[in-house]
């Protein structure tokens, strides 16, 4: 008899996957490719950047993957796996920026101006990105219980075992997100 894999549960697709079965790898990464992405991007504020973070992210969650717990949500697991690929992204782009400067201007790596021309995009696109940015410039400590909560939906119990703090944390911390938006948005 052969298993609908779209049928699975987390924990099945999890079970089969390190049983040998490849194609419930690919029916996980199916399942969460695009919530793991927004999280990355999200986190990160750099779309190309976001593609290899999320890679990452899959690679290393399914190295790992027999330490998932089945009986705890898939979905807080790999954003866990996302928050902290996104953080070593932040060390090594540190990193990199800082030994960019030590660099003759010559071969220094140019950085991308990810700002949207105003006069190519309409005013909604402009609005998105003005918000990306600002969204961009919050510590790391309020952006990510912001990104878990707003933009993946995810709720304040889940948030905080991803970001492996309290929920009452989580409050704290979406409230402050939330005014220091506000106040980096005003005109």
């Amino acid at each position: 008899m052969s298993v609908v894999l779209a049928d699975c549960s987390d924990g099945e697709l999890s079970a089969l996957a390190i049983g040998g079965r490849q194609a419930a790898y690919t029916a996980l990464l199916d399942r969460y490719r695009e919530p793991v992405f927004r999280v990355v991007r999200a986190t990160i504020g750099d779309s190309d950047a976001a593609v290899d973070v999320t890679q990452e992210t899959f690679v290393s969650a399914f190295a790992a993957l027999k330490t998932y717990d089945s009986e705890r949500p898939f979905k807080t697991w790999i954003a866990r796996i996302a928050i902290n690929k996104c953080r070593d992204w932040a060390r090594k782009r540190a990193v990199r920026r800082l030994f960019s400067f030590a660099l003759p201007m010559e071969l220094a790596e140019t950085t991308p101006d990810d700002t949207f021309g105003v006069d190519q995009q309409a005013f909604d696109r402009a609005e998105l990105a003005r918000v990306q940015i600002a969204i961009g410039q919050l510590p790391l400590a309020i952006r990510e219980p912001l990104i878990l909560r707003t933009i993946e939906g995810m709720t304040q119990a889940e948030a905080a075992q991803v970001l492996g703090i309290s929920e009452k944390a989580v409050e704290t911390r979406l409230y402050r997100a939330r005014a220091k938006l506000n106040e980096l948005l005003r005109d």
